[in-house]
């Protein structure tokens, strides 16, 4: 009796086959079916697709004959002699399990099954890009930067930061975005990001992080990564210090008065060496002849000034003396 099973499946086999029993596809990709059957008895036969775990319960999705109510997605094509074509596009995970090729034929149906398996579709190496231009040289003013990670392929991709330093590595956090600001930056560090979902996983390119100077506010560090313009902050550590913002151009003005100021005010010490104390004296930083010179001049100027006023108002006074004399009636003479 075993033996007569074997014999019937086997027949039934070279009946119908077909190029896979067992298929693994990605989600949003499509599933596609070569069978061939006995085309002198089963030529003008109905073919169907069917889901189901037993071959009596499965549920016919689409036939050869008439459209069901998945021929959106799912397709069979009966091209006879050159085979039976099965197509399901755009799948779901819902779309896995067991499936069927049937041939309608009377008593019992000659069928074959497939057990269909979708999986996330693989990471590809994820990039990593920088939300502002590293050719800007934030970085150099303490100013905080972010760099995103991120893959052109895969589904449900989940995205997690490793640091390196020169004795450990450590996960940093669970995130497509990595936050570079003063305060988390303290030592020279690589930085890398791990893109992974159910089947695969891939590691990005290493971004590197210098610290120039640390500091919980206006640190100064350079960043480096492949495909970013290199840069380095030489010119601030040169000009400026880790505590002083870069200075207006007012401020820069001032500081350089005050400092012109202050080299004079220390030089006069040494300048007035050996000269009398008489005019070594100051007052308010100015020395004391120079007091007396300036306020002499004044005085004199002054003195002048009212002398020119007075001989200007001397000889206005005169003048008009004049003018009445010149105009007085002259006495006539008695005949």
């Amino acid at each position: 009796m075993r033996t007569l099973c074997l014999i019937l499946l086997f027949h039934a086999s070279l009946q119908l086959q077909c190029d896979k029993s067992y298929i693994t596809a990605h989600i949003g990709s499509e599933l596609n079916l070569i069978c061939n059957y006995d085309t002198t008895r089963f030529l003008y036969s109905k073919k169907y697709w069917c889901r189901g775990n037993s071959q009596k319960t499965c549920e016919i999705l689409v036939d050869s004959e008439s459209k069901t109510k998945n021929a959106r997605r799912s397709h069979i094509i009966d091209a006879r002699r050159r085979g039976l074509f099965v197509k399901v596009k755009d799948l779901h995970f819902d779309d896995a399990g067991v499936y069927w090729v049937g041939i309608d034929k009377v008593y019992a149906d000659m069928m074959t099954s497939v057990n269909v398996v979708i999986t996330e579709v693989p990471v590809s190496k994820p990039r990593l890009q920088p939300l502002s231009s590293l050719a800007d040289r934030l970085t150099c003013w303490g100013k905080p930067v972010t760099v995103r990670c991120g893959c052109t392929k895969g589904t449900g991709v989940g995205y997690v930061w490793y640091q390196r330093t020169k004795h450990n590595e450590f996960l940093l956090y669970r995130s497509s975005d990595l936050h570079l600001e003063c305060g988390t930056v303290q030592k020279d560090s690589d930085y890398y990001c791990v893109a992974s979902n159910d089947i695969s996983s891939q590691e990005s390119d290493v971004l590197s992080v210098q610290v120039l100077r640390p500091a919980d506010r206006s640190c100064v560090y350079a960043v480096t990564m492949q495909g970013q313009p290199f840069y380095d902050c030489d010119d601030r550590m040169s000009t400026t210090t880790a505590t002083t913002p870069p200075l207006t151009t007012w401020q820069a003005t001032m500081k350089i008065h005050s400092d012109t100021r202050n080299t004079r005010n220390r030089s006069l010490p040494i300048n007035r060496t050996g000269q009398d104390p008489f005019f070594s004296r100051t007052w308010t930083g100015v020395p004391f002849w120079y007091t007396l010179l300036r306020w002499g001049s004044f005085v004199s100027m002054l003195i002048f000034l009212c002398a020119v006023l007075k001989g200007t108002k001397v000889r206005h006074k005169r003048a008009k003396r004049k003018r009445r004399v010149c105009t007085r009636p002259m006495p006539q003479l008695a005949h």
